[in-house]
């Protein structure tokens, strides 16, 4: 709303703040110019008046408020308004017809009444117009040249701001593909390796055990390679999505993952209240990601312990936690420093907290708080 009052001034309260101090000055300056025992015509305050505060829309109608001076000249009103008429004109049409019918009309109404007045003196009349007509003119068009050349440069700026963007999202676009192909050659190969082995070694299993234990390694690498595709899809095309899935999905998923991970031989147990609460696909996935890492971590860190996964939802909040028994080996599988880091990060652009180290009964446990709003 303000700036729709302030429209004439291109929403600025201190080019209001000019165009008042410059109408009444130029009020006041008229009003006592003049000599005083020479009274003025009868129409001259009203026209001091009128033509002092036409200068406030000199910016919107500068040609008319050219006229309005030059009128108001003819009355005896000194020439500062139709100078300062003359200057706005020259200033927001620049060098055009309309600047030249302004600095016309204002030679006429000089020079028209010094015509009749006695001897005609040039050099008098060459400064009176210099200063009445140049002047202005001259200053108008300077701070016309002015704006134009300021809006250049600040349309330079911003193109070269788009371009220093989209240098960027090249530079980034390319390194998200190099990623994409170095994920590709190197992750997907030895997944691929993985999973045919294990086909391999489910077909010619000379007992049941090695069979199922060699059909789980297999439809976990075949899980990791869809999953990896999705990954290599989304780095190769930023406008691709990867399929994601709801977050009720997404904590109904908790248990077949717990039962591939059962079915490597680990011992986990899975506590989830029932019904399943409705929370944010966002969170859903979070709380996905945590349980995985975690699983991931405890049989990495602690092999063979017992891990206990419990969700429970109270005051607002879902809380998701893992335990395990520290154990004093490892499997022996390098990790990237990176798991505890992740999960931490995804808990946190849910708006939740994670917790993550050793407690007082020689257990390891994440405890990840996660706020229940309004499902999207």
């Amino acid at each position: 709303m303000e700036c729709g009052r302030l429209a004439w001034w291109d929403g600025r309260a201190s080019l209001l703040a000019l165009d008042v101090a410059v109408a009444a000055a130029a009020i006041a300056f008229s009003l006592a110019s003049g000599d005083p025992a020479d009274p003025h015509p009868p129409l001259h305050v009203p026209a001091v008046i009128v033509s002092g505060l036409a200068l406030l829309a000199r910016r919107r109608w500068p040609f008319v408020v050219l006229l309005v001076s030059a009128a108001a000249t003819a009355l005896d009103v000194t020439l500062l308004p139709l100078m300062i008429s003359l200057y706005t004109v020259a200033a927001k049409r620049g060098i055009s017809v309309a600047t030249g019918v302004a600095a016309l009309v204002t030679i006429v109404i000089i020079a028209v009444p010094h015509a009749f007045q006695g001897p005609f003196d040039w050099t008098v009349a060459v400064i009176a117009l210099g200063m009445s007509v140049v002047g202005p003119a001259l200053a108008g068009l300077w701070m016309h040249q002015r704006a134009a050349l300021l809006a250049v440069l600040r349309e330079r700026a911003e193109e070269a701001e788009r371009t220093r963007t989209l240098l960027a999202d090249q530079a980034v676009f390319a390194e998200r593909r190099r990623i994409a192909r170095e994920m590709h050659d190197v992750v997907a190969h030895r997944v691929t390796a993985v999973a045919l082995q294990a086909g391999a070694l489910s077909v010619m299993a000379s007992d049941e055990r090695t069979e199922r234990a060699a059909e789980t390694i297999r439809a976990v690498s075949a899980t990791a390679l869809e999953e990896l595709r999705d990954i290599l899809r989304v780095l190769r095309d930023e406008d691709a999505t990867t399929p994601t899935r709801s977050g009720e999905g997404a904590l109904a998923s908790l248990e077949a993952l717990v039962d591939e991970v059962v079915a490597t031989g680990a011992r986990v147990e899975l506590r989830m209240p029932d019904p399943l609460p409705t929370v944010p696909d966002q969170v859903g996935r979070a709380v996905y990601r945590v349980v995985q890492e975690s699983l991931t971590n405890a049989a990495k860190h602690a092999p063979h312990a017992a891990v206990e996964v419990r969700l429970a939802t109270g005051d607002g909040r879902l809380d998701v936690e893992v335990t395990n028994r520290l154990t004093p080996r490892s499997a022996g599988v390098p990790g990237s420093g990176y798991g505890l880091v992740g999960m931490r990060e995804r808990v946190e652009l849910t708006g939740g907290t994670l917790e993550a180290g050793r407690i007082g009964d020689g257990r390891f446990r994440v405890l990840a708080r996660f706020p229940l709003g309004e499902a999207k």
